[in-house]
């Protein structure tokens, strides 16, 4: 039960550290509760939104650093956060890539048909940046409640439709449920034949993000034939099927690789001697597994995922008792105003060059432990669109960090 790296934690930045590791042969065990939050949030791989369209990726970071030493982005430097972006790019061999558009963010419609920066696109999304400059036809589904088409069509300018489903697929109906009827041949045909009759001189058809889980690309392909134009994906609300998507490409790839895979289980205990960690309890009710390793990696999110805990006075780490970075008390966590960039997004754990934790005098507390993710302080991945670069950036740099060390 010995391994030289243990990530706890299933989310994007766990993933990259289990790739990073497992890429130099190391014996790695991940653990986690689930998927992460790549099941709810992840569609595009956003770097920083701050960044102008148009402006190159590695210029716009650069000056944004300089003004953020502290951030995790300060802490890693632009040449390390572009080998993360690679190692991540490796991983999406044609059809299924992630693109930018001339190394720069693009903006892409939404689900409430606004636009929002983001850095590396899918390639079932990624006509969607063209939306303005071509005529577009949106479909929204009978029974799926989590998009609108009209809605978005009115906010892009464009013509929407609502299809019904065959009879046995009549009511409610879910997003997996839909992604997963679309990798059905018979299912194509009927959609495909459907929206050819509402299609007039449109040039592209949007639908959500919903292209099928396992082959996304044939499934768009398909339809294309079917249709006769061109076929994007517009993210939703949750549950996100690109973010299924890029989930099990990771799982798909470590398994091959020897990662052991712990999905369904948490970590209830980690055991200390000194300022090393040399174990971990893993609970399978009712099993309590003993594992120890050479190093740790505490990917575990924020507050959704359970890696932050909240009461009426501290916000506290539960697992390793980190000292968690935040405002001496509870009214300062929250500005007035309800759009404003509140504190409470700033909150995490402290670290230092090489992401190990640290105490707020600099101080260092675990010497084989690191922390990556959202977890982090000093960063606002909702007011900066950010999330998956610093989960892509931070597991790649504390994976090489353990090796080096």
């Amino acid at each position: 039960m010995h391994y030289d790296l243990i990530i706890i934690g299933m989310g994007l930045s766990g993933l990259m550290a289990a790739q990073t590791a497992s890429d130099a042969n190391q014996k790695v065990l991940i653990v986690g509760k689930g998927m992460g939050g790549l099941a709810l949030f992840s569609n595009t791989v956003d770097l920083l939104g701050d960044i102008s369209e148009g402006v190159k990726w590695k210029d716009g970071l650069s000056r944004w650093i300089q003004d953020h030493p502290d951030h995790p982005y300060g802490k890693i430097g632009l040449e390390k956060i572009e080998e993360s972006l690679s190692s991540f790019n490796s991983l999406f061999p044609p059809p299924y890539t992630f693109q930018s558009k001339n190394e720069a963010n693009s903006l892409i419609p939404t689900g409430i048909g606004t636009f929002r920066p983001t850095f590396l696109i899918p390639s079932t999304l990624m006509r969607g940046i063209t939306v303005r400059e071509k005529k577009t036809l949106i479909i929204g589904f009978k029974g799926y409640k989590d998009f609108y088409a009209h809605r978005v069509a009115d906010q892009l300018k464009c013509r929407g439709i609502v299809l019904s489903l065959p009879e046995k697929l009549q009511g409610e109906i879910s997003a997996t449920a839909l992604a997963r009827r679309m990798e059905q041949s018979s299912f194509r045909e009927f959609i495909g034949a459907e929206v050819k009759k509402h299609l007039r001189d449109e040039e592209l058809i949007g639908f959500p993000a919903l292209l099928g889980i396992k082959a996304p690309t044939g499934v768009k392909k398909d339809l294309e034939k079917r249709i006769g134009a061109s076929l994007f994906e517009i993210p939703v609300l949750p549950p996100s099927i690109p973010g299924m998507r890029i989930f099990n490409r990771f799982k798909e790839r470590l398994i091959q690789k020897g990662v052991t895979f712990l999905q369904g289980y948490s970590v209830s205990k980690a055991l200390f001697k000194g300022k090393r960690c040399v174990g971990v309890e893993i609970s399978h009710p009712p099993v309590i597994t003993l594992y120890s390793a050479d190093h740790y990696i505490l990917a575990t999110g924020r507050f959704t995922g359970g890696g932050l805990k909240v009461d009426r006075n501290r916000i506290s780490e539960p697992l390793f008792q980190l000292p968690v970075h935040q405002p001496g008390s509870q009214e300062e966590w929250f500005e007035k105003s309800f759009f404003e960039a509140h504190p409470m997004h700033r909150i995490g754990v402290l670290t230092d060059s090489s992401l190990r934790p640290m105490g707020e005098k600099g101080e260092p507390i675990l010497e084989n432990v690191r922390v990556v993710g959202t977890i982090l302080a000093h960063q606002n991945w909702i007011e900066e669109k950010s999330r998956e670069g610093i989960e892509i950036a931070t597991g790649y740099w504390a994976a090489r960090q353990a090796l080096a060390q």
